[in-house]
């Protein structure tokens, strides 16, 4: 049991890492607040909750596997390798199709509410 709590442990020390280190993933944060904000405001129903939840893991978990990405890539690569920048650039690219699809979500989820509420 005290190896399964210590993993937690390790497991949100990851993800405070990542706050304090990573601007985009700060940033992908307060975009998540913000759309959990519009979803209270506008009594999202659960059908929305779902798709806004896994909208705001799927980012977050791509964000947080770009960071790893390109860590273990400078571990490996500390100089410049054509093949590391483009591992690099992949798992950058990955995180903006995630947060392309979110984006696109959260449009279609809440455009239309934002065009009810300035009728």
């Amino acid at each position: 049991m005290k190896k399964l709590i210590r993993s937690f442990g390790y497991a949100f020390k990851g993800v405070t890492y990542a706050t304090k280190t990573q601007l985009n993933f700060r940033i992908h944060l307060g975009a998540a607040t913000i759309a959990v904000a519009m979803g209270l405001f506008f009594h999202n129903s659960r059908q929305d909750w779902l798709w806004i939840g896994l909208c705001i893991t799927l980012v977050l978990v791509t964000e947080i596997f770009n960071t790893m990405i390109e860590a273990l890539t400078d571990l490996v690569s500390p100089g410049y390798n054509e093949k590391a920048g483009h591992i690099k650039d992949m798992s950058a690219g990955a995180v903006v199709i995630a947060a392309a699809f979110a984006l696109t979500a959260g449009l279609v989820i809440y455009l239309p509410k934002l065009l009810l509420l300035f009728k």
